[in-house]
């Protein structure tokens, strides 16, 4: 068996990943945890996101991707480890995904096939969707496998 399992560094996505965990030691599943970097450039000054691409701008992106991506592995990082140290022999395999998560997550889901998702009930996100997350509400949507959400 093998879990998906949706971070974001946020408590709520650590408490979807403790019991993500508690699962998959209790089933010999293993886990992949995903996270998705979505990188928007802003011209230094600027209130809109770059579309035209001069030179010095073509570097801006190419920092704002690689500050993006290194937080992203960050965060994947910090999940691996916190695996780790628990007293299981849970295998655990990070994907860094890119683009916005709403869409992303779930397209991964339908591409590789997992036996079920974990996600917190909300975590940062720029979006308020009520009680239920922004991305926790699309993976509850869209998978054709069980989802926890997890308070």
């Amino acid at each position: 068996m093998k879990f998906l399992v949706a971070v974001d560094g946020s408590n709520e996505s650590t408490r979807a990943l403790d019991y993500a965990i508690t699962i998959a030691d209790g089933l010999g599943a293993s886990l992949t945890v995903v996270h998705a970097v979505e990188p928007t450039v802003y011209s230094e000054g600027g209130d809109a996101p770059i579309t035209s691409f001069s030179e010095a701008e073509r570097r801006l992106v190419i920092e704002a991707v690689a500050d993006a991506e290194d937080r992203g592995q960050r965060v994947l990082d910090t999940a691996a480890d916190h695996v780790s140290a628990t007293d299981t022999d849970t295998d655990v395999e990070t994907e860094l995904l890119y683009g916005d998560p709403m869409d992303v997550i779930p397209t991964y889901l339908e591409r590789v096939a997992f036996d079920g998702v974990f996600v917190g009930h909300r975590g940062y996100s720029k979006r308020y969707e009520g009680l239920l997350g922004s991305v926790a509400k699309r993976l509850v949507e869209r998978s054709s496998v069980p989802v926890t959400v997890v308070r």
